[in-house]
């Protein structure tokens, strides 16, 4: 057999397809194309994605959303999923354009021109179609073509699992042989270890803790720190100017929220040092003229960008809304910095409870105590109450998720070696927990 009749057995297809066969090859080719273009655009979609993007998806309400991170967790399997899918769809490409193009073009008497012109047809038609354009899209467009392409690709690999799972021990048992074990990946638990090894013997708590505040200051949300809507104080638009300076010198805040009837219609924002050249004005003195706009920002949005937003703009001051358009709270320059530093105080804070030290690994703290407060004072890493916070972001929130029902007083909740005890309860809010760590775990929490 010669090289002409090799080449023309391995291209060539049965001629009994008539022209309804081709119309559906050629609906089969053009889905397949689509499959290959999604799931090309979705592996550089998915693995653009920053840490940003990913904490900004997990606060989501779209089931789509939340699924983007949970996908990368498993981001080996995730790209064996792609890569078969798109070798697999790529070849059924192939072989369908090729007998299409037979069908169209025929023979030919110039057969070495026939095969070039067949070639060059299928490769134009794949790398513009099925990598070029959908990659450039994905590379402009990562979390819309992440967000689109969510269903399909978990869909696939929900199909494929099994067959990745093979080809990922075949190909670590083969890196294993060649190149010998991969680095192992750094986890947050390591991070602590590395800090308490790096350090002095002489680094107190409060150091250690700052360390592990600026590590995690990056990926920490507005909603996580901000003063709840329960803790808001402002002021009512429509109160006479002297009861203004009444409120304001009780409160002791440099800036609050002036509303309407209600949080949820926030009218502007009072200073106090816009008030200090009115304060001999009459009664009747329009002190709206002196508010001044207030500053809007969703739950999820990262302090870290907030405190450059803050710095830029000269703002210290931020109403905090929901997905919903509803006030959820506010968020200071002074709250962003205590995420690093701890608790500033000055002269007219008051010394109110946040929280007590009973015993030995005995604490009481308030339900409204945020988790990144609570871990820094009991000095344990972050990542302890992963497996069980949900979206809750204070102690109370925390218990709820852990109990799956609003517990009554003195319950106890148990999670890992930590005992949680409701001492207080105010209707439907959790307002003082005694936090309990069993002895002969707590250094190794630590």
């Amino acid at each position: 057999m010669d090289y002409h009749s090799a080449s023309v057995l391995l291209l060539q297809v049965p001629e009994a397809f008539n022209a309804t066969d081709i119309t559906i090859l050629i609906i089969i080719c053009l889905l397949l194309m689509i499959l290959s273009a999604i799931v090309s655009g979705s592996e550089v979609a998915y693995f653009s994605l920053t840490t940003k993007d990913l904490d900004m998806l997990k606060m989501k309400e779209n089931s789509n959303a939340r699924l983007i991170p949970a996908l990368l967790e498993r981001p080996r399997l995730l790209m064996s999923a792609l890569v078969t899918t798109a070798t697999v769809t790529d070849l059924a490409i192939i072989f369908i354009l090729n007998y299409l193009l037979e069908q169209g073009m025929g023979e030919g008497r110039h057969f070495a021109l026939f095969i070039f012109l067949k070639i060059v047809i299928i490769a134009t038609v794949l790398l513009l179609c099925c990598e070029i354009l959908p990659k450039v899209y994905a590379m402009q467009n990562n979390l819309r073509m992440a967000l689109f392409a969510t269903p399909v690709v978990s869909g696939l690999l929900n199909i494929l699992e099994p067959v990745c799972h093979a080809s990922l021990l075949s190909s670590d048992w083969l890196s294993n042989k060649i190149f010998g074990k991969s680095p192992i990946p750094i986890s947050s638990a390591d991070i602590d270890e590395a800090i308490e090894l790096s350090v002095k013997e002489t680094a107190s708590t409060e150091e250690k803790n700052m360390l592990r505040s600026i590590i995690s200051f990056g990926h920490i949300t507005a909603k996580q720190i901000m003063r709840t809507r329960l803790d808001v104080s402002g002021i009512e638009y429509n109160i006479p100017f002297k009861l203004l300076v009444a409120k304001v010198s009780e409160l002791h805040y440099s800036r609050l929220p002036v509303y309407k009837g209600n949080l949820d219609n926030i009218a502007g924002m009072i200073h106090t040092k816009d008030l200090l050249p009115h304060l001999n004005k009459k009664e009747n003195f329009d002190w709206h003229e002196v508010m001044r706009q207030p500053y809007y920002i969703h739950e999820h949005k990262l302090i870290e960008d907030l405190l450059k937003e803050f710095q830029t703009q000269h703002i210290h001051f931020a109403i905090v809304v929901d997905e919903f358009g509803g006030t959820s709270g506010i968020v200071t320059l002074e709250d962003i910095m205590e995420e690093v530093i701890g608790d500033i105080k000055d002269e007219f804070d008051k010394e109110e409870f946040s929280y007590r030290k009973t015993g030995d690994n005995e604490y009481i703290f308030e339900g409204k105590t945020m988790l990144n407060d609570v871990c820094r004072i009991l000095d344990v890493a972050p990542s302890t109450f992963e497996g069980v916070i949900g979206e809750s972001n204070s102690l109370g929130g925390l218990i709820l998720e852990i109990a799956g029902a609003f517990p009554e007083v003195n319950q106890v909740i148990s999670y890992k070696n930590f005992d949680f005890i409701v001492l207080e309860v105010n209707k439907l809010r959790i307002q003082k927990v005694k936090i309990t760590i069993r002895p002969e775990t707590a250094d190794v929490e630590k």
